[in-house]
């Protein structure tokens, strides 16, 4: 068995996986302090411990450094296991097109490499996380780069940050009208149409920049919310890629 966390800037999550199949996550809120964010590693890989005792190796996936420090040394000392982290003693295999490839972030990189593996090429997949963010595979296998959009939960937080009338939208849920009837729902509305009708024409003006059909990969945390406002045509939803990735990567590495 295999733990694969992903470090996110706002969340880290613990998958557990069995062969391709991703049976448990785990997750937690990044922000607050140090010595809260250790407490919640080892309440969680205390779990983990209980419930998967035969544990191998974990494989670890971080865009912030000092998170990943923090839970490098938790794994260690509670589990006890091998760690390999992505980009420092695991590369993606895949030619990366970035003018400068140490840019892009390793859990696109796992994603993109998912998403190739898993449902073939071209392919565009989108990631519902704290950035929305585009990342192109090419007819011939090749990561080309992407587009960066402000997340969703990022959009509704400005508005309420940087406008003196509008209110604090406490949950994030998908509006039931297009046309909203107060400003809550309007709001939604705004995020969940727009952001929607924004992947439809991306998506599109990708396809005929890449000059093919490309499969749709739909991944990240607002996935489930985000699946009924863009096109099912060629569309896979899958809200454990960046895990499969991980498992890929780290069995590649083992049978080396």
């Amino acid at each position: 068995m295999i733990l694969a966390v992903d470090i996110g800037n706002t969340t880290v999550s613990f998958g557990v996986l069995r062969g391709k199949r991703v049976i448990q996550v785990y997750a937690t809120d990044i922000r607050g302090s140090q010595t809260r964010l250790c407490l919640e590693f080892k309440k969680i890989l205390g779990r983990i411990k209980k419930k998967f005792p035969n544990m191998d190796r974990a494989i670890l996936c971080s865009v912030v450094p000092e998170v990943l420090n923090a839970c490098e040394k938790a794994i260690s000392q509670h589990l006890k296991i091998e760690t390999m982290v992505i980009g420092r003693d695991v590369k993606v295999p895949m030619k990366n097109n970035y003018r400068n490839p140490r840019q892009v972030g390793q859990d696109r990189l796992v994603c993109a490499y998912a998403a190739k593996c898993f449902y073939g090429q071209p392919a565009i997949v989108i990631d519902f996380g704290t950035a929305t963010t585009f990342d192109v595979i090419s007819r011939r296998g090749s990561y080309e780069g992407g587009i960066i959009v402000s997340g969703i939960r990022l959009s509704v937080e400005s508005l309420f940050q940087k406008t003196a009338l509008l209110p604090k939208i406490s949950t994030i849920k998908g509006p039931r009208t297009l046309i909203g009837k107060d400003t809550q729902e309007s709001i939604l509305s705004g995020i969940f149409f727009g952001y929607g009708t924004m992947c439809c024409g991306l998506i599109e003006q990708i396809a005929r920049k890449i000059k093919g059909k490309p499969k749709v990969v739909v991944t990240g945390g607002y996935t489930q919310l985000m699946n009924r406002f863009i096109s099912k045509k060629n569309t896979k939803v899958d809200k454990d890629l960046v895990f499969k990735g991980m498992g890929l990567l780290a069995k590649k590495l083992i049978s080396l």
